[in-house]
Parts: structure tokens; C-alpha cells; sequence
């Protein structure tokens, strides 16, 4: 008798005793944004490998793919329960991560790709030169990727307390509206912290010039794509968060051996009016990075700390990001 109680005391400590485990969800929501940051998972939606992934584990999945034009709008709808995974820059998972005490973490890195802030106004060459006369477009107001590289910048360039100084000027934009925006010299919005593709593009347009790089600020590749969840929805489905890490490297594979059938795959998708080769060339800029390690989290942590974004300052990345990827090389 004392074994058997002995033997349920451990299955219970282990969770084991409490009745049969919950099956895993049959569908998992996942957001992404547009831009080809997001090429990856663009690939990983065309190509279902998701569901391939799942299937290999032995679990039928369906992947549903939702877009959303800010991060802001993805991470009230992870909150809010109607979606499981969100697609969108590093700040918004740190924001997130430090708000919930935790309970939202990263769960791999997809694409750190350089942004490049661009204007119309002749007369901008740097940051210090914005005035009340401009509008700078970001994803997010402060939070987004975009908007911390610029207060970082700033910080850097006009000194302390510089940081806050051009918040006067931004307004939150999607990518696409942005870029039509500032094409259009009528239009209210001159400048824009954008993405490819639409920063290229823009950059082919007379008077359009580029005023920051964030490759430069931040001394090189910075996620501003990551994949992010509630850890609790995560702990219920390992399957599924493996075969999502799974899909992604399968991704960012074909990316690395294949970047012409990728794009091509990124424009059956998206219908933009793009030749291949423009893509290619665009995804091989320097300091352009695709896949599941995390890179230059810890920078962006250390500032949003310091400016009290964060309630407090992570130790390291594998704080912020889930065990499935800490063997990876992540900063």
C-alpha cells in the first residue's frame, strides 16, 4: 500500500495523476505584417509547412494566417485570445513580456533586416534637422521597432533626454499608406521609418533621400521580426510550437539556397508589382538576416528599461525568449 500511494504522490507531483492529457489545439492563428521582413512565414503559409511539420509529429493542424498593418493591433488581439502567436518586432514582445510579468515570451527569432528612415524634405539631412513641419510615419508610436531605433538615435545624437524630442513629429502608419503618403508631396506625412520593400522603392523616386540606417545604430542585424506567445498557450502545445520552429527553419533554408524561388513564392502571395531579381536583391543587402536566432533583443531591452518601458532589465535574451531556442547563438 505504501508503494502505490507512494508511486500516485509522484504522478501527481509530476501532473501526471489528474486525468488524461488535453489534446493540442487543431488550429493555430498566427499573425503576420505586411512587408518582406516577414518573408519566412509568408513561405511557411504558402508552402503549409506548418501542417507539414505537425503531420510529421504525428498531429493535424491547421495553420491560419492573419495580417495585421501594426504590431500594436497584433498584440491586443494575442491578449484578447484571438490569435495564439504574433509575428511582429522585438520591442512589442519585450512590451508585452514586461507588462504580463512574463507570461508572453519569444518563441523564435525570424528576420532582422536593416530600416531605413527616408524623407522628401531637402532640407533633412539628419535627425536634428525635423521640425514641426514633418511627419514621421512608424508602425507604432514608441513601442515599435522603428520608433525605439529612432529614440535610440536620438539619444545617441542629441544627447540625453534627445530620446523623446521627435515624438512631437511621428504618427502611427502602416507600411503601405506610409509609403504612398510620402510619394505624395501634398499629403501631410513626408518621412518615413520604413521596411523593405517599400523603403527601396521609395528610394528610386527623385528628391527621396535616406536620413537613418538602423543597421548603423545598432551596430548591425536587429530583429525586427520575432515570434511571440502566451507561455501558457505555449506549455499546452509543444507540437505545435516545434512545428512552427520546425516550418521557420525549412524557410529560412530555402531562403539561404534558393532566395529567386523564395521571392517568387513571397510574389505569388502578395501580388506586389516586383521582378524577382529586385527582391533577391533586396533580401541580400548586407546585414540582412532571416531565421530563428534572435539578434541585438538585449540592446533594445537595455533601452526600454532605462526608459521605463520595461518594469525591469532583463538579465540576458533566453529572460524574454522560451527554452526552444536557447541554444541558439541569440543577443
Amino acid at each position: 500500500m505504501k508503494v502505490w500511494k507512494g508511486a500516485l504522490a509522484a504522478l501527481l507531483a509530476l501532473g501526471l495523476g489528474a486525468g488524461p492529457a488535453r489534446a493540442e489545439v487543431a488550429e493555430l492563428r498566427i499573425t503576420k505584417q505586411p512587408s518582406i521582413i516577414y518573408l519566412p512565414v509568408v513561405i511557411m503559409e504558402q508552402q503549409k509547412l506548418v501542417e507539414k511539420h505537425a503531420k510529421a509529429a504525428g498531429l493535424d493542424l491547421k495553420a491560419t494566417w492573419l495580417t495585421f498593418t501594426s504590431g500594436g493591433a497584433a498584440t491586443d488581439a494575442l491578449l484578447s485570445g484571438n490569435v495564439d502567436l504574433v509575428t511582429s518586432g522585438a520591442t512589442n514582445m519585450l512590451l508585452l513580456w514586461s507588462r504580463t510579468n512574463g507570461q508572453v515570451k519569444g518563441l523564435s527569432g525570424v528576420a532582422a533586416v536593416p530600416m531605413l528612415l527616408y524623407t522628401r524634405n531637402p532640407d533633412v539631412k539628419t535627425i536634428k534637422d525635423f521640425t514641426e513641419k514633418d511627419k514621421i510615419a512608424v508602425p507604432t508610436i514608441k513601442v515599435s521597432t522603428q520608433a525605439t531605433v529612432l529614440h535610440i538615435a536620438a539619444e545617441k545624437i542629441l544627447g540625453p533626454g534627445g530620446a523623446d524630442k521627435l515624438d512631437k513629429f511621428t504618427i502611427q502608419m502602416g507600411h503601405p499608406d506610409a509609403f504612398t503618403q510620402v510619394m505624395n508631396p501634398s499629403l501631410e506625412v513626408d518621412s518615413h521609418f520604413g521596411a523593405p520593400p517599400y523603403q527601396y522603392e521609395a528610394l528610386k523616386k527623385p528628391g527621396i533621400h535616406v536620413v537613418l540606417d538602423s543597421a548603423e545604430v545598432m551596430g548591425g542585424p536587429a530583429s525586427n521580426a520575432v515570434t511571440f506567445g502566451m507561455q501558457k498557450f505555449h506549455d499546452a502545445n509543444p507540437k505545435a510550437m516545434k512545428a512552427f520552429i520546425d516550418a521557420l527553419g525549412e524557410a529560412t533554408q530555402l531562403i539561404e539556397t534558393d532566395k529567386k524561388a523564395a521571392v517568387r513564392i513571397y510574389l505569388d502571395a502578395t501580388k506586389e508589382n516586383y521582378q524577382p531579381d529586385e527582391l533577391v536583391e533586396m533580401i541580400s543587402k548586407p546585414n540582412t538576416v532571416y531565421g530563428p536566432v534572435p539578434h541585438a533583443t538585449m540592446q533594445f531591452a537595455e533601452y526600454m528599461a532605462k526608459s521605463g518601458l520595461l518594469k525591469s532589465k532583463p538579465a540576458g535574451w533566453k529572460d524574454f525568449f522560451f527554452a526552444d531556442v536557447h541554444q541558439l547563438p541569440g543577443s
